[in-house]
């Protein structure tokens, strides 16, 4: 990437940039990349994995399992968030805790590659928890990279760090899913994890690019408050673990009581954390509109994750099963579909960011809830247009569909994406308090947490339904949602106070 540093005006005069943009965004964007490179190689094949290679019985209550087990796996991943955003902001930094999570979730992919089932939980689990330090921690500090510049800048620069998700993200598939689904799983589990390994080290060697930015915890935890913690988990962990055992035991376990309970959890852990940040006497007046605006962008962006995630379970086996993939005698991989999304956003991320700064110059940028309200009308038109793609498949002779159907619900998919994650990572910097920066970017990817949460009860109702039913429905809610939020702007921008 060393071609691609310039001189700019980003920091002090002769300082090298990054495309116009402070320096140690290129440490955060190569970091990012191939921790999304592991990522999403591994999301790309775990469903079709758990479909062929780890579930029993008919075809039918193996996809519906996979899918809660997808929705569940992605739950736990992002509620991690929290306690990931807690630890940096009170006892390691985020810069500590990025890199601590980086080789917690190599170690992981690494374990998926050993092929024993009986590991392959724990590997999940290392991700989980790895994926919980570093994801909410490595937003803020890009976050910290923008202090005290123009609200225009940090989204433009929140969304070329989105390119950096999305450029491993368009890789991933194509080498893991090729070598997963044709050669080997567990090797393309191994090769995700080869991938993290590179973000690790790029981290490292960067790490003297980024300054003080998330050195230190923004208000360090007290001798007691660290025991108190420490009691709490160690109590919550073991009455999590002797219910498990008691279920197993009794023979009564079922992955569904895991589903369930982390629905339930999905909801109620969010309102009661507002709760407490709300009511905290370290919060200042000026800030509590903000928390409640905040309440309101992560509301709509659950329902968002809850639609959009999708595509890497329900969506996946309908590209495995009702697509036809045959190109020129060769049947690709139905995981490389997991590319055209990010290979998507790595056309409109640029033009998006220059056309939010060149509205800003004209005072004609659409406001951060008609952003949002925007996002929710596309992500239930892409849903339409897969209710479509559903009827077509169960009227035709051999009960699949062409490419173009999946590529036209990405493309609608991907341009709602554009009005709501960047500018939600970016929004949610903003609205946070000094003290909690890292618990909001904890909410934020809490919010994909509750969504995959609810995946958990809401994708076996796609079997029952069908494919028409199941995605006009959704995408009727969907809809229905971006009228409120327009409707309600107005009252969010009051809220929001000096946060444009």
């Amino acid at each position: 990437m060393a071609s691609s540093l310039t001189k700019g005006s980003a920091g002090t005069a002769g300082e090298k940039t990054f495309f116009g943009h402070p320096r140690g965004m290129a440490t955060l964007f190569m970091t990012e990349m191939w921790e999304r490179f592991s990522w999403y190689g591994m999301r790309a094949i775990l469903t079709l994995y758990l479909t062929a290679a780890v579930l029993d019985g008919p075809l039918e209550e193996r996809e519906a399992l996979a899918a809660s087990i997808y929705g569940v796996y992605n739950a736990v991943v992002y509620m991690a968030a929290m306690p990931g955003g807690w630890v940096a902001d009170r006892l390691w930094g985020a810069r500590k805790s990025v890199l601590v999570g980086g080789i917690v979730i190599a170690l992981g992919h690494f374990t998926l590659a050993l092929p024993s089932d009986a590991t392959f939980f724990v590997g999940l689990l290392l991700i989980a928890v790895g994926t919980g330090l570093l994801k909410p921690n490595i937003s803020a500090m890009v976050g910290g990279l923008y202090e005290g510049q123009p609200s225009a800048r940090r989204d433009a620069g929140f969304t070329l760090f989105y390119m950096a998700i999305n450029i491993g993200g368009m890789v991933a598939p194509l080498v893991v899913g090729y070598l997963g689904e044709s050669v080997n799983w567990h090797l393309g589990f191994g090769v995700a994890g080869v991938g993290m390994t590179f973000a690790v080290i790029q981290y490292v060697l960067g790490a003297r690019h980024l300054g003080d930015v998330g050195k230190e915890p923004a208000k360090p935890a007290s001798p007691e408050e660290k025991r108190s913690m420490l009691r709490k988990v160690a109590l919550w962990t073991g009455l999590a673990v002797v219910a498990l055992l008691a279920d197993v035991v009794l023979g009564t376990y079922h992955i569904d009581h895991i589903v369930n309970l982390l629905a339930v959890l999905g909801i109620v852990v969010p309102i009661l954390y507002f709760v407490t940040m709300f009511r905290s006497p370290e919060l200042a007046s000026e800030d509590r509109p903000k928390i409640k605006a905040f309440a309101w962008f992560f509301s709509t962006a659950v329902l968002f994750w809850l639609i959009y995630d999708q595509s890497g379970s329900l969506l996946t086996l309908f590209a495995d099963q009702k697509t036809d993939r045959m190109i020129l005698g060769w049947e690709f991989p139905a995981s490389w579909y997991q590319s055209v999304n990010p290979a998507m956003v790595i056309v409109l991320a640029p033009i998006f960011a220059a056309l939010w700064v060149m509205l800003a110059k004209r005072n004609r940028e659409p406001s951060t809830p008609m952003k949002f309200a925007l996002a929710m009308l596309l992500i239930g038109g892409s849903f339409a247009l897969m209710g479509l793609a559903g009827a077509a498949a169960a009227n035709s002779s051999t009960g699949k569909v062409t490419v173009f159907w999946l590529l036209g619900v990405y493309l609608v998919q991907t341009i709602g994406e554009m009005c709501l994650s960047p500018v939600g990572l970016s929004v949610s910097t903003k609205l946070a308090p000094k003290l909690f920066v890292g618990q909001i970017m904890g909410l934020w990817f809490l919010a994909t947490a509750t969504g995959n949460a609810l995946n958990g009860w809401v994708t076996k109702l796609n079997a029952p339904l069908g494919d028409a039913v199941y995605y006009t429905m959704l995408a009727i809610i969907a809809a229905a949602a971006g009228v409120a939020f327009m409707v309600a702007g107005k009252k969010i921008r009051a809220l929001m106070g000096d946060v444009k």
